[in-house]
């Protein structure tokens, strides 16, 4: 079996939300990095300068050269592509001022394509909460089940810019599947990469792309883009196994094989909207758990063993009173909800039909809300697909989307079919 069949099936097993037992068969990869790597929460990179340096959303605070690397043994650089860490000025979901932290590739060759070289914004699935899961460190470690995928997009010409999301690097919880929090990030890491002098990427076209997590990174981004980063030209976006609607997917994962990862969205809410106090709803049980999601990632030795304990279990094993019942998470939860707002640009939206971590039914309609507001909307499902395997059938079509969109081809999308 070659190297990238197995890193295809490695991404496939552990992509996104993954399957807790295919994570725990990762743990051995995760181990075999040198025991010199200094992780976010142990490198002063990370930590903000209090107060932040006057500026605005995508200024870049600071930044440092780092190594992209597919070699989780050596780290033996990528070929052909020079990389930063960055730490870049955000927002909250509240809109106050934060820094954020990520990663920013470009391939070393020059770009021969049309106009200036695009810049793919590249909003990441679902690794944990604990800041050893940033992409920013983990893509430099040669252990990110994402890489292959950027990789893609890198050996395309194109740069990449990663984001950690709020919290997730920097100091703080990690504000886990709050739309509105992400999709600014992911809109500012476009902005420093465009900023960032030595990238050259100053004007660059940008793609919006993420799958799960990623696609609800994606999906706001593309919904702010044009109120929020009207700077960026944004030629398309693709948002793949959408959790559009968080009420309706923690329906879904109560007493399912992931209620770890409905938790971990009640933590990052938490995070978020400090008012909302996760704390008075859990019994001993649940602030067992919570103690342990904090630093939890799911690759590491705690994240399969966290996943598998919670496997089928329900809110009310680890509640006094369910939280999502309340007015006041409901309210939360719905302002963060796609659909509300058209996106500007052409969107691919993939599903797979037997997702059974993200309901095919509450991504139907995000695609039909988009739709009716007059969104161009290309929506695909992958009728043999669960989630997983619907990251791999989405990829190809992605990266066919969005080279098309760079290309300055029309999207025709299928909304009326």
């Amino acid at each position: 079996m070659s190297i990238t069949v197995r890193r295809v099936l490695r991404t496939a097993v552990a992509s996104c939300l993954g399957i807790a037992i295919a994570a725990a068969t990762l743990q051995g990869t995760a181990a075999a990095a040198p025991q010199d790597s200094t992780t976010p929460a142990e490198d002063p990179f990370y930590k903000p300068p209090s107060p932040l340096p006057d500026g605005g959303p995508g200024d870049v605070v600071r930044s440092r050269p780092a190594v992209f690397t597919m070699d989780p043994i050596s780290h033996s650089p990528y070929e052909g592509v020079k990389s930063w860490q960055v730490l870049y000025r955000s927002e909250t979901a509240q809109g106050q001022p934060n820094a954020v932290s990520g990663m920013v590739l470009v391939p070393t060759k020059a770009w021969t394509g049309q106009g200036k070289r695009p810049l793919v914004s590249y909003g990441v699935g679902t690794r944990g909460l604990g800041d050893a899961c940033a992409p920013s460190y983990t893509l430099t470690q040669g252990m990110d089940y994402e890489e292959l995928f950027i990789a893609d997009a890198l050996n395309r010409g194109w740069a990449v810019a990663v984001t950690d999301m709020e919290g997730l690097g920097t100091p703080g919880q990690h504000t886990y599947e709050v739309g509105t929090s992400q999709g600014k990030a992911l809109l500012n890491v476009a902005r420093a990469a465009q900023r960032l002098p030595d990238a050259g990427l100053a004007g660059s076209p940008v793609g919006l792309s993420g799958y799960s997590q990623g696609g609800t990174t994606a999906g706001w981004a593309a919904e702010l883009a044009k109120s929020y980063a009207p700077d960026l030209a944004v030629k398309g976006t693709f948002a793949g196994g959408v959790p559009a609607d968080l009420h309706a997917v923690a329906k879904s994962l109560d007493g399912s094989a992931f209620i770890a990862l409905m938790f971990m969205a009640a933590v990052g809410y938490d995070a978020a909207y400090p008012e909302l106090d996760l704390d008075k709803y859990l019994n001993d049980n649940g602030r067992e758990l919570l103690k342990k999601a904090e630093n939890m990632c799911l690759v590491s030795f705690d994240g399969p063993a966290t996943v598998l304990q919670t496997a089928f279990k329900h809110i009310s094993d680890y509640t006094i009173s369910d939280p999502l019942a309340t007015p006041e998470w409901q309210a939360r939860l719905n302002a963060n909800k796609l659909g509300s707002t058209a996106p500007s640009a052409p969107v691919l939206q993939t599903q797979a039909v037997y997702d059974e971590i993200i309901p095919f039914e509450q991504a139907d309609t995000l695609h039909k809300a988009w739709c009716a507001k007059g969104a161009n909307v290309t929506w695909k499902t992958y009728t043999f697909a669960e989630h997983a395997t619907g990251m791999l059938w989405s990829e190809p079509d992605a990266m066919t989307f969005l080279a098309d969109r760079f290309a300055g081809k029309p999207a025709t999308g299928n909304c009326a079919a």
